[in-house]
């Protein structure tokens, strides 16, 4: 079974030259939260006191204004960021579309670039390899697998991350809005694809700033405004709260 427990979860990130308003600013619209101060250092608390439960068979959708922190938690739930203070706890193997590039090596062959990022993602070398054939097939590139990466078009580039990231159903599936790759023809077959995972997954966390699509896919939603929780619990009423707010 897999579930996702945080409690009392914090994420500051130390701003050391963070002197200037305007590189706040930036700092902020990237990771969320508010800015603080402790002992003459600049902190970006970018999540503050986060607790809730998510159980197998949810499907939480994560909605907030840009800076709000939704990013910065879908990086605590994918292991990238570690949590300041609190706790957490994950049952089951997560699979993250945040970054769908993240362990890929431009100097090296789409084939290796294969295996570096299918390992990266929990796969043991043997596995990397017994999937390479399909990922291949899906990324439609050919004989441009044996080329080192960096000749690529983005299209590409990112059909190859993609097909990739795309390749197993994960336990928890953590993305970042819904992505597509590559031209039209490419983009329905994706699109297919990850629908697939969203059917198959045990656990789903997807920020969106698209309400239909968290209607449409989610059964519980999260509501963050700068770093904290302002609403958790059934669909609707998360989005009504965050309609009245808005008004």
């Amino acid at each position: 079974m897999s579930s996702i427990s945080l409690k009392n979860v914090s994420v500051s990130f130390p701003i050391y030259t963070g002197t200037t308003r305007s590189l706040r600013q930036e700092i902020l619209s990237t990771l969320g939260g508010k800015i603080s101060a402790h002992a003459k250092t600049t902190y970006v608390d970018a999540l503050h006191d986060i607790t809730m439960e998510i159980e197998q068979g949810d499907r939480l959708g994560i909605i907030g204004h840009n800076g709000a922190g939704k990013t910065t938690l879908l990086r605590v739930l994918s292991g990238i960021y570690p949590p300041s203070s609190g706790e957490i706890k994950i049952d089951g193997e997560v699979t993250t579309l945040t970054d769908v590039s993240l362990g890929m090596d431009v100097e090296a062959t789409g084939w290796q670039n294969i295996i570096f990022r299918s390992v990266m993602m929990g796969k043991t070398y043997k596995e990397a390899r017994e999937l390479s054939p399909a990922i291949a097939e899906f990324s439609e590139l050919g004989e441009f697998l044996d080329l080192p990466v960096r000749t690529y078009s983005t299209g590409m580039f990112m059909r190859l991350a993609f097909a990739i990231s795309t390749a197993f159903t994960p336990d928890i599936l953590v993305l970042d809005e819904l992505i597509g790759a590559g031209d039209a023809a490419f983009q329905t077959k994706s699109l297919a694809r990850l629908q697939g995972l969203l059917d198959e997954s045990n656990i789903i966390v997807i920020s969106s700033h698209n309400l239909g699509i968290i209607k449409s896919h989610c059964t519980k939603a999260l509501y963050l405004g700068k770093g904290s929780v302002i609403a958790m619990g059934g669909v609707e009423e998360v989005l009504e709260q965050h309609r009245v707010d808005n008004a």
